[in-house]
């Protein structure tokens, strides 16, 4: 069984209809992929099934718990990562880890989870005082403080610059390799291809088409679509940027 299942969720406000019809499941240790322009409906799709959102039409399980009644349950086995983290700007790194494990009644060593993000020498800094890139990274260490099945990214990368960016992706890849299943939201193509098993493009609240970016490129190719190739696509501008910079965080 699949750890996620989508079964023609709806969601509407008032006359609006934010997601019309969505279905589709995620295998466990496979990273899916939402993407979508601004108002697609991914984001409400992600927040239906965080339980943040209430599912108006349709059904949605995780690890076999329907989302709309079990939501406590559902918070024990799911982590989600926010773009925006706001969170208690005068406590250190360790004391906000330790704090939100309070809320699952669990205690645990900080510094695991910032070795996890590579942010073990900031465990005694105020949040406030860390940058907007590990910020990024402090989110996901705490999505990862009860230990979850399944992890929720909405576009962990906006923002960062291509050293960070590219090292969240290492982080990504070595939380899939650690058998976490994860639902990414992204504006990037590039991330999509990088990091993603299979994509669900949506547009006003419903998938247009899915599968992996291979097959979905391949589709394409199939129509007749030329790229115009202003470059040499073994490699791209990103890539020619860190070659010259490095790799090194600019923390």
């Amino acid at each position: 069984m699949s750890v996620i299942e989508v079964k023609d969720i709806k969601k509407k406000y008032g006359e609006v209809v934010a997601v019309s019809g969505v279905s589709f499941s995620v295998e466990k240790g496979e990273v899916f992929g939402l993407l979508g322009p601004n108002g697609a409906g991914k984001t409400t799709t992600v927040e239906m099934l965080e339980g943040i959102t209430k599912i108006d039409e349709g059904e949605a399980f995780i690890e076999g718990i329907k989302v709309s009644q079990n939501n406590h349950t559902l918070q024990n086995i799911i982590g989600v990562s926010l773009q925006s983290n706001n969170f208690f700007d005068d406590l250190s790194l360790a004391e906000i880890l330790s704090l939100f494990a309070s809320f699952f009644n669990i205690k645990i060593n900080p510094k695991e989870y910032l070795e996890e993000v590579t942010l073990v020498e900031k465990s005694k800094t105020k949040f406030k005082e860390i940058s907007g890139g590990q910020k990024q990274r402090f989110t996901i260490a705490l999505a990862l403080v009860n230990n979850p099945k399944v992890l929720f990214l909405d576009e962990p990368t906006t923002g960062l610059d291509p050293q960070s960016r590219r090292h969240l992706w290492d982080i990504v890849e070595g939380l899939k390799e650690k058998g976490k299943t994860i639902i990414l939201t992204t504006h990037f193509m590039d991330e999509a291809e990088r990091l993603a098993d299979r994509v669900a493009v949506m547009d006003s609240g419903k998938i247009l088409k899915m599968g992996t970016p291979t097959e979905l490129i391949q589709d394409l190719i199939k129509t007749g679509f030329k790229k115009k190739i202003v470059a040499d696509e073994r490699a791209n501008l990103e890539d020619v940027f860190i070659d010259l910079t490095g790799k090194n965080l600019r923390d």
